[in-house]
């Protein structure tokens, strides 16, 4: 009789630690493919993510927005003409050289509306290289160790059935919340890309106000808009790499209840600063 309830227990053991086994590498594999997911998409620039979406937002800044563009120009020029002419005496002390220089700097105005949109895919394409490059290294770093995934089964093949049965339901926990995860990560990611998406169809009336200091200001704040969000991508990858780094180190301590937990906790931490990286992103480039 002792000898059936004892291979009974084993044999229960024997499932709940093949279940715990199962989840735990279904967990890190689906943590290793949604890196990969992201760093794909995170890549590309906003022309190759959705190039239909791209030529519509294209077509609509060029034919809507661009002669908006080309009347705040002209406001602009003739603001900048009066203010070189007040500033010398109402041409009492006339120079020729002021007109050459209102010539070039609304030729060079002509001329960054005129390409805005190279101008910004530039942006993003220096961002794309940067994100790139990191996707290497943190797409390495998160690359779980068989060997520690089989100290772990040694570990749990030393327990009773009460703490392994924890154990197992708290593996359940871990699991959603990188489920959880998965869907917070597509939201950001594909949120992020909408919002660039929103900011570039406006790029014309920001870049056609580069011909005078004062209305520059708006210009050069939308540059560093445009390079937060290209980097913003970077801050994502940097908080999944930090994430993968710590998910890989306290899923395997002796107390692996409490490292689940803590694990948890750190999924939780994910979806905080996934959620700030925009705002940290434009607090560094000082864009509004």
């Amino acid at each position: 009789m002792d000898t059936l309830i004892e291979k009974i227990n084993e044999f229960i053991k024997g499932l709940l630690v093949s279940g715990i086994m199962d989840i735990l590498t279904n967990t890190f594999n689906t943590l290793n493919s949604r890196i990969d997911e992201v760093s794909n998409c995170l890549g590309q620039s906003p022309s190759d993510f959705q190039p239909a979406v791209f030529s519509m937002i294209r077509n609509l800044s060029e034919n809507v927005i661009m002669p908006i563009a080309g009347i705040v120009l002209t406001f602009i020029a003739c603001y900048e003409l009066i203010q070189l002419v007040m500033a010398h005496n109402n041409l009492a002390n006339f120079e020729t050289w002021i007109f050459f220089k209102w010539v070039f700097k609304t030729f060079v105005a002509v001329e960054l509306i005129t390409h805005t949109f190279d101008i910004t895919m530039a942006v993003f394409d220096v961002a794309q290289h940067v994100i790139s490059e990191s996707s290497n290294l943190i797409t390495g770093s998160a690359t779980i160790d068989a060997a520690d995934l089989a100290n772990m089964q040694t570990t749990l093949e030393g327990m009773d059935i009460g703490p392994l049965f924890t154990i197992f339901l708290g593996t359940f926990i871990v699991q959603l919340m990188f489920n959880i995860m998965a869907i917070v990560i597509y939201v950001i990611v594909y949120g992020r890309m909408i919002e660039i998406y929103l900011t570039i169809s406006l790029a014309p009336i920001p870049f056609a106000t580069f011909g005078n200091r004062e209305q520059s200001m708006m210009g050069q704040n939308y540059l560093r808009s445009l390079f937060a969000l290209g980097f913003q991508g970077f801050m994502i990858m940097v908080c999944i790499g930090i994430y993968a780094i710590l998910i890989h180190e306290v899923m395997f301590t002796s107390d692996i209840m409490g490292s689940l937990w803590r694990a948890v906790a750190i999924t939780f931490l994910l979806a905080f600063t996934l959620f700030k990286s925009g705002s940290i992103a434009k607090s560094v480039l000082h864009a509004h």
